[in-house]
Order: structure tokens, then C-alpha cells, then sequence
């Protein structure tokens, strides 16, 4: 639930045929070693990654050039070529952070391949389950709002599952509102496992927008980017939560490569404000010590090998689940102004 999304396509000048060349010398065809053994597979997948990151610059080259020489006007036309050469020295860096930031997650997670058992004997009804994962509550009828500026963010657990994959998957709707209107519709679906860890097996986003001087002026649908389904064309699933968090670990929180590449790192299972300077920047004070009074609050940083530089903390209560959204580095954050299953929210909303 409130996962970041992004594109990490950007549009640039073409490179010409020469270039192109050059560049396809220099990337090389995919090593051969990736096709046998699997001492170093998370290793291998970074530096396909890379090179799919960097042909994907190529043909948006290509496309973006296409759109550029269609320009009537001679100025407007060599302003779009222009423009275009500082996009590609962007979305070329961009690939090589990529990298990095996938590099860095092999040291923490290990080499070995990335394949979750979906063996359904490992799961529990996701709707009658005998072991619930307390910090990530997905009883029927469960329902968060969270509130960033003019934005408004709903979430409700359906009382609807869908099959993915074997398993028995409970959906929950989180939906994005600004002035009224949704702009967001995301189905997100979540496993259980016999451990209490969420598993979180793909969603349908559905992003939504308004287009001044339309006539009428109505929603359309202007992409499911972040979308992926477990089994379906490679993506797997990740762990949205540990039955038993421990400090330190570090997992993948979905896998779609190139597509949704989410990863969590437990940074505190004893949270209370006022403990930790780091974990309290830009942190709400009452909220925090009405979800946290006993000590037990749950703190996971969030961020994606698509887009390293965004990078959040979450905050967990038991009963409650997620109530905080922090993004350290401008003091951004979102937070739970309503709830419906723990006492504690009748205290919502907080000054």
C-alpha cells in the first residue's frame, strides 16, 4: 500500500547509427555466464538490467527524435533536439544509479536466485487466518486514511480475493483523491503466509487525469504503470511484511524487472518517540506516541533500485498497521487521520 511509482524512461536525442553501433559494441550480448550456474544470479540480473537500462535509452532516442522532426516550426523543432541531449546525459546516469543501488542490494540480500515458494500449502486464508500478522491487519473491512497536503489517500480491505499463482490472495483498494476526485485506483493483492509474513503477489494501478479544455472535461485513463501480477511475464513476489521483523533484514518487496523493483529494510522493532533522533526527524509528535506509547512501534525504510534517491520510512503499530509515511530528506510526510479497527483510532485526527 502506498508504494512509490515511477518511470525510470527518460527521452533524449538519438545517438545515430554510428552511435547506436558503439554503443551496442560496448554493452556487448549478454554474458554467457548468466546462462549457467548460480553463484553470483543477483549480480548478473544488476548488470542485464543495466544494459536493457541503456537500449531502452536507445530506442527512446529513436521515438523521441521521431516526435521532434514533425515539428512544423523550424525554432520549435530545434529547440526539441536541444533539449533532448540533456535528457539522455540524465536517463544515462540514471541507468548506472540503477546499477549501484541494485549492486548494493546483492551485498544485503546474498547472490542466489530471487524465487519465492508459492507452494499454497505455505499460506493460510487470507480471510480466517490462524496466525494474522499483527502490524499489517488485513481483517474484511479494515480501513486507513491518510492525508498529505491537499492529497487524500483511502484504503479499505475488500471482501474479495483472487487466485494468483495457487495462492489465495485478499484484494485491498487504495485510492489517491486531490479536489475530489480520484486520480488513483490501485488493487493491490496480499498472500498470507502460515508465518504471518504478507506476501505481496502484484496489483492493477490505474492512474487517472484531467485534460484542460476537453469538452467534456472528463477522467482518463492515462496509465497502469507499476502493475504486475505474480507468475505473469517474469515478476514475482515479494514480502510486504515479516511475520518476525528483525533489525537489519533486508528483502525485496516485489520483483518485475525493470518494472517494480521495491525493497525493505527493517531499521527498529522498538520504536517509541523520543528514543531515536534519526527515526524522529519530521515525525509527528502525538501521533507517534499515541500509536507508540508501548514501545513496540515497527520502522521499515522503503525504497526501489528503479529510483534509489526516494527513500521513506514507514511506521507500524500493532493492531493498527501503517499510521506514517516519512521522507527524511525534505521532512515530508503522510500520515492516518481515520481508522476503523483499533481503539486507538477514535483518537484520529491529531492536531
Amino acid at each position: 500500500m502506498l508504494d512509490l511509482k515511477s518511470s525510470h524512461r527518460s527521452r533524449w536525442r538519438s545517438l545515430g547509427a554510428a552511435g547506436v553501433s558503439a554503443l551496442a559494441l560496448t554493452l556487448g550480448a549478454p554474458p554467457a555466464e548468466a546462462n549457467h550456474g548460480t553463484s553470483d544470479v543477483c549480480s548478473q540480473s544488476a548488470n542485464l538490467l543495466y544494459q536493457a537500462c541503456r537500449l531502452d535509452v536507445i530506442e527512446e532516442s529513436f521515438e523521441t527524435r521521431a516526435v521532434c522532426v514533425n515539428l512544423a516550426d523550424a525554432e520549435q523543432r530545434a529547440e526539441c533536439l536541444d533539449e533532448i541531449e540533456d535528457a539522455r546525459e540524465e536517463a544515462a546516469e540514471e541507468c548506472s544509479v540503477q546499477r549501484e543501488a541494485r549492486s548494493e542490494l546483492c551485498d544485503a540480500i546474498g547472490e542466489a536466485p530471487y524465487d519465492p515458494d508459492m507452494d499454497p500449502a505455505l499460506f493460510q486464508d487470507p480471510r480466517n487466518p490462524s496466525t494474522p500478522n499483527p502490524y499489517f491487519p488485513l481483517s474484511v473491512g479494515s480501513r486507513w486514511v491518510f492525508e498529505e497536503g491537499d492529497e487524500r489517500i483511502e484504503i479499505e480491505v475488500l471482501d474479495k480475493t483472487k487466485r494468483i499463482s495457487g495462492v489465495d490472495c485478499i484484494v485491498v483498494n487504495d485510492r489517491a483523491i486531490e479536489d475530489g476526485i480520484v486520480v488513483e485506483d490501485t488493487d493491490d493483492w496480499f498472500g498470507l503466509r502460515t508465518d504471518g509474513t504478507a506476501e505481496y503477489c502484484g496489483e492493477l494501478s490505474r492512474d487517472y487525469e484531467l485534460f484542460e479544455g476537453d469538452d467534456p472535461e472528463e477522467l482518463e485513463l492515462v496509465s497502469i504503470e507499476g502493475s504486475f501480477k505474480a507468475g505473469v511475464e517474469g515478476a514475482k513476489s515479494g514480502t510486504i511484511f515479516l511475520g518476525s521483523p528483525v533489525v537489519g533484514a533486508t528483502y525485496r518487496q516485489e520483483w518485475f524487472a525493470g518494472e517494480a523493483e521495491d525493497v525493505g529494510t527493517v531499521l527498529s522493532t522498538t520504536y517509541r518517540y523520543g528514543e531515536d533522533e534519526t527515526l524522529d526527524q519530521a515525525v509527528p509528535q502525538a501521533l507517534a506516541e499515541l500509536m507508540c506509547a508501548a514501545g513496540d512501534c515497527i520502522v521499515v525504510a522503503d525504497t526501489s533500485t528503479l529510483e534509489p534517491d526516494a527513500f521513506e520510512h514507514k511506521f507500524y503499530a500493532r493492531g493498527v498497521g501503517l499510521f506514517l509515511e516519512v521522507k527524511p530528506e525534505d521532512g515530508e510526510f503522510v500520515a492516518l487521520v481515520e481508522c476503523n479497527h483499533d481503539a486507538r483510532c477514535a483518537s484520529l485526527p491529531l492536531p
